[in-house]
């Protein structure tokens, strides 16, 4: 059976394998799940709900609104707001559980669902795997009378708690520097901006009119290219691009060059040092990272620690090493002492900070860390658990590793949230991480 969890939460096209009625069904097990310790001491569990622009995801949230409550558990709506929104206003409120709707850097017609325990924290996979068990065994009843928990639908409040949040949470005033913000016409549309301004920044905002369908249309993080060319017609010091539910931020300099987020931990991380709070001198990022942000760390005295692909693999390291910075190349950057989980905003903020506290540009900042050429290839496939089975898969990784030696490296992974195998290969050069990944796909697809 394929599990319904994937590596972010629950995601599928909307109203065709993510529907109401398994939203309901999820909201209905996870209130048996998450609040059975709560249930004994005789008070009202609480929940919030958050979503992005997506127009499913009132439907969704709805739905799962009404599952909770069907559980006994009070539900407050909080609109559209960032999924770091959401954890920290489950914190923020004292909720017990917190849910996201999005599908972050996916397309519209893609939804998604993941929860938060007290404090805004991800779940861990077993506690995922029982939220699943509990989803085959619900009673068809629940309470009744006064143990039906109440649905809130606004709560007036919670953008701005957000936003004082991450006002607290900028170390310098961001005076004098200008900065383009894409904010994927998503969750951080509103926040993103206002939020820049606050610290200081003179702020040129694009895409961020969402009309419930344009979300990550043609912008965003995963189009990188729009803020480039506005970053350039404003002569703006730097560009910022968020995802649609804005966990997530990639940067653009001055001369228009991507900053991804292997860079961005690069300068956060010499920061910390300086300021010595980079706790036990380690960094935390994903084997996907670039080669060049290992040597860069390693000239620089910071250890670098590796997982699995996944900002909650990212998470679980962190707290278990009482770590303070880490993230991912794709712009997840989670800094401990600030938010429970990736923020693009904070970082945003975080990043200009740094900028404005050296009085060094972007560029100057990134160049602590040199990229080596890497080339990711997503191939679609029909069946993701036969590829890394495969012996002309096995074969070609094998040659592709004899002929690059120590001078790069593959990996292999399926993605945890779309049908595609993706295909990594470093070099060091260009032309020959592509022909390298190249080869290696087109084994993949044959597959």
């Amino acid at each position: 059976m394929t599990r319904l969890f994937g590596t972010d939460g629950v995601r599928g096209l909307a109203n065709k394998n993510l529907t109401a009625s398994l939203a309901l069904r999820l909201g209905a097990a996870a209130a048996q799940v998450l609040t059975a310790d709560i249930r004994s001491d005789s008070r009202r569990p609480t929940a919030i709900i958050g979503r992005d622009p997506r127009v499913s995801g009132e439907m969704l949230a709805a739905a799962l609104a009404a599952g909770l409550a069907s559980r006994g558990v009070d539900v407050l709506r909080v609109g559209v707001i960032p999924t770091p929104g959401v954890a920290f206003l489950t914190d923020d409120y004292g909720a017990d559980i917190g849910v996201m709707i999005s599908a972050s850097h996916n397309p519209m017609p893609d939804n998604g669902i993941k929860f938060f325990s007290a404090g805004g924290r991800k779940l861990p996979d077993h506690i995922e795997d029982q939220i699943e068990a509990a989803m085959e065994n619900l009673p068809e009843t629940g309470p009744t009378g006064h143990g039906i928990g109440r649905v809130i639908e606004e709560a007036p409040d919670a953008q701005d708690r957000y936003l004082a949040h991450l006002r607290e949470s900028v170390p310098a005033p961001l005076k004098g520097i200008k900065v383009v913000v894409d904010a994927a016409n998503g969750a951080a549309s509103e926040v993103a901006p206002l939020a820049y301004a606050a610290a200081g920044a003179e702020v040129i905002a694009i895409h961020n009119k969402p009309n419930s369908y344009n979300i990550n249309d043609n912008c965003g993080s995963t189009h990188i290219e729009q803020v480039q060319a506005a970053v350039i017609e404003h002569g703006a010091d730097l560009g910022l691009a968020h995802d649609g539910d804005a966990d997530r931020c990639l940067a653009v300099d001055s001369a228009g060059n991507t900053v991804d987020g292997d860079q961005i931990m690069a300068i956060l991380a010499v920061a910390k040092k300086a300021n010595n709070t980079l706790r036990n001198n380690t960094l935390v990022a994903t084997v996907m990272s670039n080669l060049g942000l290992k040597l860069a760390m390693k000239r620089e005295g910071i250890e670098l620690k590796a997982t699995k692909v996944g900002d909650r693999y990212v998470l679980e390291e962190l707290n278990a090493g009482g770590y303070s910075l880490g993230g991912e190349q794709s712009g997840h950057i989670v800094l401990p002492g600030q938010g429970t989980t990736g923020d693009g905003t904070l970082t945003g903020l975080t990043l200009m900070a740094r900028m404005a506290e050296t009085g060094s540009s972007l560029a100057e900042l990134a160049a602590v860390m040199e990229v080596l050429p890497q080339v990711l290839i997503n191939v679609p496939v029909s069946d993701k658990s036969a590829i890394m089975g495969s012996e002309s898969v096995q074969q070609a990784i094998a040659e592709a590793e004899a002929e690059l030696g120590d001078t790069g490296r593959v990996l292999l992974r399926a993605s945890g949230t779309e049908e595609l195998f993706r295909v990594m290969v470093e070099a060091a050069d260009g032309e020959g991480a592509r022909r390298i990944a190249g080869k290696l796909s087109a084994v993949v697809a044959a597959v």
